[in-house]
């Protein structure tokens, strides 16, 4: 068991959706037990930088995977890693460039980010509701890997997309905490939405005091490999699902039957 978390973990840190994919629906048998649940966790996030001029948040696409560990009762503890996602604030100002020391360029109409990819880790505790809702929060932590101002350029058919590394200018290291809400779907058997909100404590950056990530997380997670019993729980719920849809179908079947 330890060999197959140590290659779980090393496969974390593949970058591509693809193999992300892949890594769940190969290993999610393996993973699943009566205790355990490992899963695809993605969605959309939206950040801000505290700190700039500038209050436009920045939305990304976001990818990783979760782990619900049973602890007693209602109570899970939920972790897993978020291997594609940034963090980083949309339309910086000009004051907001001079301090990042970025290439403020002679045209009309671009707009510039400060974007950060990082790898983020929640350790949160989370309680589950008997209606299938759950409440969740803890720390997270995240490793800021790679920075760059970007400047993005479109006027009638004329596009640009200009990169500038400003990793030098970032602390590697962030953390703060979590807080959040989710229901699961299938009677608490199947795929759950949510949201969490991200505060950040540490310095995005070296030389300015005040600068924190912030971050709102639409998120869906989807389990993989469940075990041969939730299988069959999920199975009964869907039956019961269909059957009542078509009890529903035929009730209205039958009124339309006798109104004519």
């Amino acid at each position: 068991m330890k060999n197959k978390f140590l290659i779980i973990f090393f496969l974390f840190f593949v970058y591509t959706v693809k193999s992300q994919v892949l890594i769940a629906i190969l290993l999610g048998d393996k993973l699943n037990t009566g205790n355990i649940e490992f899963g695809l966790d993605g969605g959309i996030n939206y950040s801000s930088i505290s700190g700039f001029e500038t209050n436009n948040s920045m939305n990304s696409f976001n990818l990783g995977f979760y782990f619900d560990i049973k602890m007693k009762d209602q109570w899970l503890f939920n972790t897993g890693l978020l291997v594609k996602s940034n963090f980083g604030v949309d339309e910086l100002t000009n004051a907001d460039l001079n301090f990042l020391g970025a290439t403020i360029y002679d045209v009309e109409g671009g707009t510039y980010k400060q974007k950060l990819s990082t790898f983020m880790v929640p350790l949160l505790v989370k309680y589950k509701f008997k209606n299938h809702m759950h409440l969740e929060a803890g720390p997270q932590v995240g490793w800021i890997y790679k920075a760059w101002v970007e400047f993005n350029y479109d006027d009638e058919g004329t596009t640009a997309r200009i990169k500038e590394d400003n990793k030098d200018l970032v602390n590697w290291f962030d953390m703060g905490v979590v807080g959040g809400v989710g229901y699961r779907f299938l009677d608490g058997l199947g795929w759950t939405v949510g949201v969490r909100y991200y505060y950040g404590f540490t310095n995005v950056y070296k030389d300015r005091s005040g600068t924190n990530n912030r971050s709102l997380f639409l998120k869906l997670n989807i389990p993989f490999g469940v075990s041969d019993d939730t299988k069959v729980k999920i199975k009964e719920k869907k039956d019961i699902i269909l059957e009542k849809k078509l009890k529903k179908k035929e009730a209205k079947k039958k009124k339309k039957q006798t109104q004519n």
